[in-house]
């Protein structure tokens, strides 16, 4: 199995808008997505995702509301509006450059 990395700072709002970018969801289930596609390398605890959804909720990129849950459960739903799709998209190419100054250290030879 692999090792369970941290995320680095700034990087769960970015991880949090990408997989609201696949439709609306609830809390768990955004957690859960975020596991599976990482493949169980990152896992976001309820401490750092619910003040996460607050924070992007405040912000005007993400809304919520209740709905029920596939098992049937109330829940709090999630999903991006508008502003957080241009957040989305900002927040996306910034990562390309950090990613790709990352690259450039790992692969730089004294």
């Amino acid at each position: 199995m692999a090792a369970k990395s941290d995320l680095l700072q700034g990087t769960l709002d970015l991880i949090v808008l990408r997989v609201l970018s696949l439709g609306p969801r609830h809390g768990y289930g955004i957690a859960l997505r975020i596991r599976q596609i990482s493949q169980e390398v990152l896992q976001v605890n309820q401490g750092s995702l619910y003040p996460a959804l607050l924070r992007l909720d405040q912000r005007g990129w993400i809304k919520s509301y209740w709905g029920t849950t596939d098992t049937g459960r109330e829940a709090k739903f999630f999903e991006l509006t508008r502003a957080g799709r241009k957040q989305l998209a900002l927040e996306t190419e910034n990562w390309e450059r950090v990613k790709g100054a990352i690259g450039r250290l790992m692969e730089a030879v004294e």
